[in-house]
């Protein structure tokens, strides 16, 4: 019977973390991916998918972009709603013994992009955080590249609609909500 490589089984290790982000694992002078974050890098980034021996009968699924151009890939995805993991060597690999010890040191979302390269100059980038409870929204807004806060409530009336404004007023990157925002039957209508 098959079994995983050392470097892949390190690999399935630290995505099952991340199992919400695209996972970029840094390998030499690669950001590499595998298996369906492979197979969606490919198609969102129109990058060629190849395999990787892993150590099973198929060969995994795999792209990948050079660490040094990684920024725009990484824009890309960001700007079509991905979660990016970072996995970098955190160790020397010439004075690792076996497997190079590997880590994720960042995770880019688009309310948390920080880089000016990957950011509209014109316009803030919000990452917007929603609490719910009951009738209440409480509403904060930061702008993590200008230190931007700002923060909010709404407690009567047409509580949703005036969330709803809340939200077009600052347009943000991204929304957190807690999990009663969920139930909150005012959303589920369409």
């Amino acid at each position: 019977m098959a079994s995983l490589t050392p470097m892949m089984q390190q690999y399935l290790e630290i995505k099952e973390q991340y199992k919400d982000c695209i996972l970029f694992f840094r390998l030499g002078d690669f950001y590499e991916m595998f298996f369906s974050d492979a197979e969606l890098a490919s198609r969102e980034l129109e990058l060629t998918l190849t395999g990787k021996d892993c150590g099973l009968e198929e060969r995994a699924p795999m792209c990948g972009v050079p660490f040094h151009s990684a920024d725009s890939y990484i824009a890309r995805l960001i700007n079509k709603g991905y979660k990016v993991a970072i996995c970098e060597q955190v160790e020397d690999p010439a004075l690792a013994k076996g497997l190079v010890k590997r880590d994720v040191i960042r995770i880019v979302t688009p309310g948390t992009v920080t880089d000016s390269a990957m950011l509209d100059e014109k316009k803030n980038n919000y990452l917007m955080s929603i609490y719910k409870n009951k009738t209440f929204y409480g509403i904060a807004c930061v702008d993590l590249t200008t230190g931007e806060f700002l923060s909010t409530y709404i407690t009567f009336g047409n509580t949703f609609n005036k969330l709803m404004d809340e939200i077009a007023k600052f347009s943000p990157s991204e929304i957190v909500v807690n999990g009663e925002f969920f139930h909150d039957e005012d959303i589920k209508t369409p």
